[in-house]
């Protein structure tokens, strides 16, 4: 009677499960955390296991040598699946990774130098201290939330700051190695990206209240950082129907009229007045300053904010706007 051979006992909750025959541990050679792939075959043996439909899926190659492994899905629109591998400390010097998925993977530590991991799905992956000297990482899928930077908020929300703080540090220190990776590459718009980002960390940092911390969020909010001009228009946009508003209800004085909202006036002569000050405030805020409508007891000092605040943000929106185009 034949013996029946053992079965790898990796399994996930989603239903996915190995059927490569099974070790002393229980686990296949590759699922074993306790066999280090850092043999001269290793390389070759993981290639070939992948084309032969291997289960890839919480793979455990910490410290494993793999420089220059080839892991494309060639002939294929979607790429090999190793969500949940363990890839602490791996060598992938020089390897192809093109379209991998390492969702909820760890590639901690792992050395990706002259690696090409374009279009690589790395959603939820613990990416710190990743070496990404001259890495291809175009369309690379980070997500909207780092690992960390999810593992922070969620450890904020139940104030354990310590460890939020921890957390966004390392977020911080993730985003500033792929801005740097980003802008070696020539990647300007996504370098910028993630120095939005890095700076979002950063000021997550700061104590709650401060002054450091409601100043970087103005910046942000204001212009993100320096590289969103599209911010820079929107807050213009509102400022001056903002302001338009207040004039509506304090008053303009044209061709010595006073022009002011008034209950009892009919809705297309408030309409019509309300036309007039979005005009005024649009000239006021530019500075141009025709002269035909003129700012009246409160309304002078809104008129002055303005202006003022106009004159910087036309600035602002300059420098931001030439910082963008000439990348």
């Amino acid at each position: 009677m034949n013996e029946k051979i053992p079965v790898c006992c990796y399994h996930e909750d989603e239903g996915f499960s190995c059927s490569e025959p099974a070790g002393p541990s229980g686990l296949c050679y590759w699922h074993d955390p306790r066999i280090t792939k850092d043999g001269p075959d290793d390389k070759a043996k993981l290639e070939a296991y992948a084309r032969k439909g291997g289960m890839l899926r919480g793979i455990h190659l910490k410290r494993a040598e793999l420089a220059g492994i080839d892991l494309v899905k060639h002939h294929s629109k979607t790429g090999y699946d190793m969500s949940h591998a363990e890839l602490y400390r791996a060598n992938l010097n020089g390897a192809h990774l093109f379209n991998l998925n390492l969702e909820n993977a760890s590639l901690m530590k792992a050395d990706l130098r002259e690696a090409n991991v374009h279009c690589a799905n790395l959603v939820n992956t613990n990416l710190l201290g990743i070496k990404w000297m001259g890495a291809k990482i175009e369309n690379i899928n980070t997500g909207k939330l780092l690992k960390q930077e999810r593992m922070a908020m969620e450890a904020e929300r139940v104030g354990e700051m310590e460890i939020a703080l921890d957390y966004f540090e390392q977020a911080e220190e993730i985003y500033r190695d792929l801005r740097k990776a980003a802008e070696r590459e020539g990647l300007f718009a996504m370098g910028g990206h993630f120095i939005q980002r890095e700076l979002t960390m950063r000021r997550h940092q700061l104590p709650k209240y401060s002054r450091a911390r409601l100043t970087s969020k103005i910046i942000d909010l204001f212009c993100g950082y320096g590289e969103s001009p599209g911010r820079v228009i929107g807050f213009s946009m509102v400022l001056i129907l903002i302001c338009a508003i207040c004039y509506f209800f304090t008053g303009l004085s044209y061709g010595g009229n006073i022009h002011v909202f008034k209950p009892e006036n009919t809705f297309m002569m408030n309409f019509y007045l309300f036309f007039n000050c979005i005009y005024y405030s649009v000239v006021t805020f530019t500075t141009l300053g025709y002269g035909d409508f003129t700012p009246i007891g409160f309304s002078r000092l809104i008129a002055a904010i303005e202006a003022f605040t106009g004159s910087f943000t036309i600035a602002l929106f300059v420098v931001v706007f030439v910082k963008k185009m000439t990348r």
